[in-house]
């Protein structure tokens, strides 16, 4: 019989439920048992793919092609398994599921009512997910905070799950205490009323990991303890910490696993693996003290006068993966694109950077700058990352400027261009003419083939590759030739030769753009081969520019 934990958060989204949710994952992964992670949204749309990345943040897509929520990305880095589509739901997804049923007669004839059928459909969900993975401890998300209405479905699930398995379902709060600077003191009037929200669910929390700025003291502890009918033991301490990977290594100071292991009657593992590598990995990243400055050109940054790194979450984490691989400190800059449309000349700046990246996006906006970025790092042999329309438009680039085809552009910004260098792909052409954008893209894990001459080749160190994808558009193979003729390489190919998945300029420190996404793979204990690649030649180019 497998165990479940919940997790809700209290008082304010962004709290830090998913790393949370994650580093749980790690600890009882640590005691020997094997252990997954589901998240639940509560949106109506159907996945995640539809959702402006500024609002949202990431499209995390998973190896069987599913469009989930940026926190799947953070249960793989941290639990190094894959998560999968039945480990990810939304309202809409439990919604459109049961409609289907009921018009298949799946129900008999019966009426079918929001309760119990949407609850019913939401655990036939988590035990297929359960079955799928073949964990012993299941670990649920439930997005955004409690006493939102979206939310009620999700939580009465929960509470039908624990009515029917008291010893197997387990409920964690993940809650926000305030220092108002004007007060100066912690306040936990917020999560006690959070626990109390959780109450008029059905709910009572067994555990509240309480965020905070700084550690939680012993007066506050007990008080939450007190007025949230909680052991004094199971208030848990979440202060900020600036590397996410200690979190675990926190958690397990108040024995949390331990904790969480005796509620469930559970005991840890004969030759449990233990923490030892994230103690490992926070020596690594604590030695990794000498800056390399990254610098990450695109679009979806601002939000009113905030800056939503969010948008590229998997981006950041593999540029940390590899350069702690390396001993070196990652120091990222955001360039937004449409500053280089507006004023060239600020393309100077780009001569600071060790490296250049272009990720993935969608739409016109601040494309040329892009491009004319690519321009400036492939002429000044700035090493340079492309990312899927990094890959795109850096085609694009050489072929305007080193193969003369002044006209060369993608059909996503004009379908009815002449020189359509990047082209939509035969079987989304109908896709696009009936606006059928959901979950239609090409998506998820397919076969690459590497050409052993090439650096992808060199830093992977087999022919044969497996990255996920998500995109509309490709190389149009009617330009091959021509690019070929001029210098660039065709460094991976699908196995029937007919897509392009990297490019390469061979007389280049680094110029390697891939039409894969090979952030969602890098995992924080050994990163991916092409970032680490890219951060290697970053830094040979950092240390010949201080000669």
């Amino acid at each position: 019989m497998a165990k479940y934990i919940f997790v809700v958060g209290g008082v304010m989204s962004g709290v830090g439920k998913g790393v949370a949710t994650a580093s749980i994952g790690a600890i009882l992964k640590a005691k020997g048992y094997e252990v997954s992670a589901i998240k639940m949204d509560p949106y109506i749309n159907v996945d995640a793919g539809t959702m402006n990345p500024t609002e949202h943040g990431e499209v995390f897509v998973t190896d069987d092609g599913d469009e989930t929520d940026q926190d799947s990305g953070n249960y793989e880095r941290f639990l190094d398994t894959n998560i999968y589509s039945t480990n990810y739901m939304t309202t809409g997804r439990v919604y459109q599921s049961v409609i289907n049923k009921e018009r298949n007669l799946q129900y008999g004839g019966k009426c079918v009512e929001v309760v119990p059928h949407i609850p019913h459909e939401i655990i036939d969900r988590v035990q297929q997910a359960v079955k799928k993975t073949e964990s012993e401890i299941m670990i649920i998300e439930i997005g955004g905070t409690v006493g939102e209405y979206q939310n009620l479905l999700f939580l009465e699930a929960a509470r039908m799950m624990k009515l029917k398995n008291t010893n197997d379902v387990a409920f964690i709060l993940v809650s926000y205490l305030p220092i108002p600077s004007k007060v100066g003191e912690m306040k936990t009037k917020p999560t006690q009323y959070a626990i109390r929200t959780l109450n008029s669910a059905g709910i009572q929390p067994d555990f509240i990991l309480c965020r905070s700025e700084v550690p939680l003291d012993e007066v506050r502890k007990r008080k939450i303890a007190t007025n949230g009918s909680i052991p004094f033991d199971n208030v848990i301490s979440a202060p900020d910490i600036e590397y996410i990977y200690e979190i675990p290594i926190n958690f397990e100071k108040e024995h949390l696993s331990n904790k969480i292991l005796k509620k469930f009657g559970l005991e840890s593992k004969e030759n449990a693996p233990g923490l030892g590598n994230w103690e490992d990995l926070m020596k690594r990243i604590k030695a990794s003290e000498k800056p390399l400055k990254i610098g990450i050109v695109g679009k979806y940054f601002n939000v009113g006068n905030f800056v939503l790194s969010d948008s590229y979450i998997s981006v950041i984490e593999a540029i940390k993966h590899a350069c702690w691989i390396h001993g070196v400190k990652p120091d990222i800059d955001w360039l937004c694109s449409e500053d280089y449309e507006e004023n060239s000349n600020r393309l100077e700046e780009l001569k600071k950077y060790a490296g250049v990246i272009v990720p993935g996006g969608f739409g016109t906006r601040g494309i040329e700058g892009k491009i004319k970025a690519i321009q400036y790092v492939r002429e000044n042999k700035i090493p340079y990352f492309g990312l899927c329309y990094g890959m795109q438009l850096a085609t694009i680039e050489f072929a305007r400027n080193v193969c003369g085809l002044t006209n060369a552009t993608t059909c996503e910004m004009d379908e009815n261009a002449e020189t359509k260098v990047i082209d939509i792909m035969p079987e989304q052409i109908e896709n696009i003419k009936e606006q059928n954008y959901g979950s239609t893209m090409r998506l998820g894990a397919y076969p690459c083939v590497l050409n052993k001459n090439s650096k992808s080749y060199k830093a992977y160190g087999v022919e044969d590759i497996s990255e996920r994808h998500r995109h509309r558009y490709e190389l149009n193979n009617d330009y091959r030739g021509v690019l070929e003729q001029n210098g660039l390489l065709l460094a991976g190919e699908s196995p029937d030769r007919k897509l392009v998945e990297i490019i390469e300029v061979p007389d280049h420190p680094f110029f390697v753009g891939t039409q894969f996404h090979p952030e969602f793979k890098s995992r924080p204990f050994k990163g991916h081969p092409l970032f680490n690649a890219f951060i290697k030649a970053s830094m040979e180019n950092a240390e010949k520019g201080m000669l």
